[in-house]
């Protein structure tokens, strides 16, 4: 438990029941360990700031927007629609609680930079199934920073992102990337699943020529304490491996600890962000990057990709 409570995800914002048994057969996955950009569409309207109205009451970071004078709202695009009279009546809900806040025209307005209806990111892509088509990534679940839970959502896609600075991870302070979506800004997947193990979609990207080759999964049991390397990506969006060493195997979990000193040198270890990266180990597929130890920044966690090609656990 000591070691749980100084785990930290390694994670989107900081960001559906499909479960990926498709994957269960794949004999071979294209490792990857790309930046991406995460986009989930939400079917509400959410606050993400807390924000005091001139009346002396509260929007507070997390209220659900549901209704406005009555009108049922699903988006902030509707929400501006309805916004032509005069005096503005919200129903809001948090924590299954009702209740009314009323505006002028001009407060309502002013309100709007503070909702959303989406949740993004930026994670790691783990691996192409070249065979059916579909991606992993994370490693594990997305969680909105400001709902406190897996957000449900209409529809998501990915996006490749470019990194273009990193915040350098030191002992109890978690470094992160700074990344933007490519200009380009086209979608390499859908998101059909977010799952306790990571993303899941369909990859519709035809760009396979810069795709890395094919390599076959390791087996939980032929797993080995000592070398492997971590594909990621820490500058732009070219995808590095680096050097790290697993120092503890549990049922289908990992901890290492980064070797390499290029990689400690830029990034003092594990950043969040880097979840999702590849792990490799004699050329063979071995698992993601999950967690990072907060106080020991250059320690991580990690998944069997095994594991994470299950269906999720009940």
């Amino acid at each position: 438990m000591r070691h749980l409570r100084n785990l930290m995800t390694v994670a989107l914002l900081i960001l559906f029941t499909f479960a990926p048994t498709i994957y269960a057969d794949a004999k071979k996955l294209i490792p990857m360990g790309e930046s991406i950009g995460i986009q989930l569409q939400l079917p509400f309207v959410y606050v993400a700031h807390d924000v005091l109205l001139p009346n002396g009451e509260w929007l507070k970071k997390g209220d659900v927007i549901t209704e406005l004078n009555g009108r049922k709202i699903i988006s902030v695009s509707a929400l501006k629609d309805e916004l032509s009279d005069t005096n503005i009546t919200f129903s809001v809900e948090k924590n299954k609680e009702k209740r009314e806040v009323s505006l002028t025209n001009e407060e309502a307005n002013n309100v709007l930079p503070f909702l959303k209806d989406e949740t993004d990111g930026i994670g790691t892509l783990t691996f192409i199934d070249p065979e059916s088509n579909q991606y992993g990534a994370l490693g594990h679940q997305i969680i909105d920073g400001v709902l406190k839970a897996p957000p449900k959502f209409t529809e998501g896609s990915i996006f490749l992102a470019s990194i273009e600075q990193i915040k350098k991870s030191s002992p109890g302070h978690p470094g992160y990337k700074i990344s933007v979506i490519e200009k380009n800004n086209i979608r390499l997947g859908d998101i059909k699943s977010n799952e306790l193990y990571g993303i899941f979609g369909t990859w519709e990207s035809d760009n396979k020529q810069s795709l890395r080759q094919p390599i076959e999964i390791m087996h939980e049991e032929d797993i080995k304490l000592g070398k492997a390397e971590l594909y990621t990506a820490i500058e732009g969006s070219d995808v590095e491996k680096f050097t790290i060493d697993i120092t503890k195997i549990e049922d289908s979990f990992l901890q290492f600890k980064v070797t390499d000193k290029a990689l400690l040198e830029k990034t003092g270890g594990i950043l969040q962000g880097m979840s999702g990266s590849p792990i490799i180990q004699d050329g063979k597929f071995v698992g993601a990057v999950t967690h990072m130890f907060v106080e020991q920044p250059e320690k991580g966690a990690a998944i069997t990709v095994v594991e994470m090609l299950k269906k999720t656990p009940e």
